[in-house]
């Protein structure tokens, strides 16, 4: 007969497993990784107020990736860089921690999604009402559109971990390297009938809108391209649009690897590798394609070296 304890403050965190040969090289592959993505995002962040010339709705939208990439990293990674270097397989974790870790986990999914879409919905008013651009557009506008990212991914989380954390916990195991709602109510030896409901009516929505919006926008844009003999249009259109869909691709595509890999136990270690590499993977590259793609950004990195170059050490 199995042991159950009720309601227990400490759990048992499942990490990777990770052979004492590749300890080191997997610590490190994680710290450097986490290392680019707060130099790298917190640096694109102060940049973009730096630079008056960055003072754009394009940009000021972007910078919540960055800032959800730090925050959803810095809850993250830590926790996992110390549980690696322990020797114990199963480590301990508190019921509070562990709940701030999910909440934080799913907040940084979401909030990557209705990012991403609201940037879609900038890039559609400039390419395909660029003449009430400037009055749609305005600080208030960008403003509301920020509020309403953020806002709808705590909203939606919160339902989402307020059912979870209502229930009453007979187990203390955490089948995963990090804590997420899944893992939380699977503790639970209540009907979780409507955490699995609501779970997967979260799921269908937000890739439903995100999805749809952003297969909608990109359809009118290019219409609105093909239609339009605006060379120099054409051209902006293709290198801003192209920016973000690669970023869009890149998270979609690592989230719903994680996503297929839940459907298959038996690739269990390769689901927990995937789940830390959606958090990393994005949050390490989107300041790159950014930085890369922009004209501004390189123009203000080129200025700063250079004045580096010529003022006296």
């Amino acid at each position: 007969m199995e042991n159950y304890t009720y309601n227990s403050f400490n759990l048992q965190l499942e990490g990777l497993k990770v052979t004492e040969v590749s300890v080191y090289p997997v610590f490190l592959f994680f710290f450097f990784s986490y290392l680019i993505i707060i130099f790298a995002n917190v640096g694109i962040v102060i940049l973009v107020f730096m630079d008056k010339s960055l003072h754009q709705p394009m940009y000021l939208l972007f910078c919540n990736l960055p800032v959800n990439d730090v925050i959803g990293n810095s809850i993250l990674l830590p926790r996992l860089l110390s549980d690696i270097l322990q020797s114990s397989s199963v480590h301990i974790i508190s019921y509070y921690e562990c709940v701030i870790q999910a909440f934080t986990t799913h907040v940084y999914g979401t909030t990557s999604h209705t990012v991403l879409m609201i940037m879609a919905f900038d890039r559609y008013l400039a390419i395909c009402n660029p003449l009430r651009y400037a009055a749609i557009m305005t600080n208030k506008m960008v403003i509301k559109l920020t509020v309403s990212a953020w806002g709808v991914a705590l909203v939606m989380v919160g339902i989402l971990l307020g059912l979870t954390i209502r229930l009453n916990r007979c187990r203390t195991l955490i089948q995963n390297p990090y804590c997420d709602n899944a893992s939380l109510f699977k503790l639970s030896c209540e009907d979780v009938s409507i955490n699995n409901i609501y779970g997967l009516a979260f799921t269908v929505v937000l890739f439903t809108g995100s999805i749809g919006s952003t297969v909608l926008t990109y359809t009118t844009i290019t219409v609105v391209c093909l239609m339009s003999n605006n060379k120099s249009l054409n051209s902006k259109a293709l290198k801003t649009c192209s920016t973000h869909l690669l970023a869009y691709l890149i998270m979609l595509l690592s989230g719903m690897l994680v996503i297929i890999l839940h459907r298959f136990p038996q690739y269990s270690d390769y689901r927990k590798l995937a789940a830390i590499l959606f958090h990393i993977i994005p949050g390490c590259l989107n300041p790159i394609i950014y930085g890369v793609q922009s004209k501004e950004i390189q123009k203000f990195l080129s200025q700063w070296f250079h004045l580096r170059k010529v003022l006296p050490s």
